[in-house]
């Protein structure tokens, strides 16, 4: 009698994904995982210690990817003590414990094998790519490096050493703030001093953390491929431009737009909130209750910071728009002593009683997706512009700091879905641009909100860009596998 032996099935590609520290990155990032995921990879994501405590607390990743075999969290400390804010005032602080502490553990993991033999490849937030050195023989693995930030905003970092070389920067004050910037290619005409990123904002081209920014966009080239969160409608002629630097590269985005199209057919498929901190979506039931497109949201993210009297303005252009407006006000967002403001006029409660509603944290993507919401009140940051972009949502733009600044630039006068505020904040310019925005110019911004939003969805479609784009990087993956196989 004859016996059939029974092959092992060879096991799936294995990649491992390191987001850098912060909400937007690792929200991306563990979209990117889902994605890969979905599509038969095994991922492996390390996050650092004090954020998975964050993201674990607060969300139900563990529970979430549970039906994904083959993932797995991992950690690495940050270097930094458990007492240390961690915050955006203290970055550099990060970058430099990331270096001294970090990295060399990082490199001997990837060495000894600790992330399993059968890694494949490391897909690396783009801002770690000093993480691994290019000449390091001792990591042998490909590591492929994922941009969370704008293509229009790369380019401007790649721009920094001609403009410095060009006598274009530093910036000379707030007088020169509105010149405008010559000779970026594929930005003709489009930035001022203003509109460049924010670390470029400094009186010393020789800044540390510029010049680590610049030398860090500079490096890209050194990965073996990118990913980018973004898609060719939107992008496109910037784009091309880096392409010049980066040839092989994959335009994916939008991220999450691409997850619900490639889980559409998951009938119990419910998104991950990937959150660090608490939602509180009791804001779904106020939306439920209101008018359609009568609500601006209101959201600067997870890293800006203001103080007592910018918030003052904006509550009081808020209430005095007449607006019904959605608020997510973080526990951090108000830097005074207690983290809110000492007395409340009696006009502000008043007025947000009848019109308004605060939490502490919202499920942006479905707040941005609900009828009743007919504009965006926004930091700018890149996960939040794309979210607005696909939910067919104008936009106000106020942006903080890095990336943001460009975004808001493009935001208002590239792809015209919205008005930029950035630098400003008075009452009086709060409650006309909320106008404009949800009344005056709504028809408008409606217009290019609904052209954007839909080739947005055609390019997560089949036959789309950005969905050919991710099948093409699942398909150079398997490949990577393979090839390793074969070495081995």
């Amino acid at each position: 009698m004859e016996m059939e032996m029974e092959m092992e099935a060879p096991l799936p590609p294995h990649v491992l994904i390191f987001p850098l520290p912060l909400q937007g990155h690792i929200n991306s990032m563990l979209k990117l995982a889902e994605v890969l995921s979905l599509a038969g990879i095994r991922v492996t994501f390390l996050n650092t210690h004090h954020s998975h405590r964050h993201l674990t607390h607060n969300s139900d990743v563990h529970a979430h990817f549970s039906r994904f075999p083959g993932f797995r969290f991992a950690t690495i400390t940050d270097g930094l003590p458990p007492a240390h804010l961690r915050t955006f005032h203290h970055f550099f602080h990060l970058v430099t414990s990331f270096d001294a502490v970090t990295k060399p553990l990082f490199r001997h993991m990837l060495v000894s094998g600790h992330f399993g033999s059968d890694l494949t490849c490391v897909i690396l937030d783009g801002f770690f790519k000093f993480l691994v050195d290019a000449d390091d023989d001792g990591v042998r693995i490909p590591i492929l490096g994922f941009r969370t930030v704008s293509a229009c905003s790369i380019w401007a970092y790649l721009s920094v050493p001609d403009l410095i070389q060009d006598g274009q920067l530093p910036i000379r004050g707030e007088e020169d703030m509105d010149r405008m910037i010559r000779n970026v290619a594929g930005m003709k005409n489009v930035l001022r001093c203003r509109d460049l990123p924010g670390f470029c904002r400094v009186t010393d081209p020789n800044d540390p953390l510029l010049q680590f920014l610049v030398k860090l966009t500079l490096r890209s080239s050194g990965f073996h491929s990118l990913i980018l969160n973004s898609f060719e409608d939107l992008e496109a002629p910037i784009l091309s431009k880096i392409r010049t630097l980066c040839p092989k590269m994959y335009t994916i985005g939008p991220l999450h737009a691409l997850l619900k199209a490639k889980s559409a057919n998951q009938s119990q498929h419910q998104s991950s909130l990937n959150n660090l901190w608490e939602v509180d979506r009791s804001c779904l039931a106020w939306l439920d209750a209101q008018p359609p497109n009568s609500v601006i949201y209101v959201s600067f993210g997870s890293i800006t910071v203001m103080g007592d009297q910018e918030l003052m303005e904006f509550w009081h252009g808020l209430v005095n728009s007449g607006t019904n407006f959605l608020w997510v006000i973080r526990p951090d967002l108000v830097t005074s002593k207690n983290g809110k403001c000492d007395e409340i006029p009696a006009e502000l409660e008043e007025g947000t009683r009848k019109r308004g509603y605060m939490v502490g944290w919202a499920p942006q993507e479905e707040v941005l997706s609900h009828g009743a919401v007919g504009g965006f009140l926004t930091h700018s940051g890149w996960n939040s512009t794309l979210e607005g972009i696909a939910a067919g949502k104008p936009m106000i733009c106020w942006p903080y700091a890095a990336d943001q600044q460009v975004n808001s630039r493009f935001v208002s006068h590239v792809w015209k879905v919205g008005l930029d505020m950035k630098d400003v904040c008075d009452r009086e310019t709060v409650a006309k641009m909320v106008n404009d925005l949800m009344v005056n110019r709504r028809e408008e911004f409606m217009r290019s909100a609904a052209k954007f939003a839909n080739l947005a969805k055609q390019s997560v479609s089949p036959g789309g860009s950005s969905y050919a784009d991710f099948d093409r990087l699942v398909e150079d993956i398997r490949l990577l596998s393979q090839q390793k196989k074969i070495e081995t």
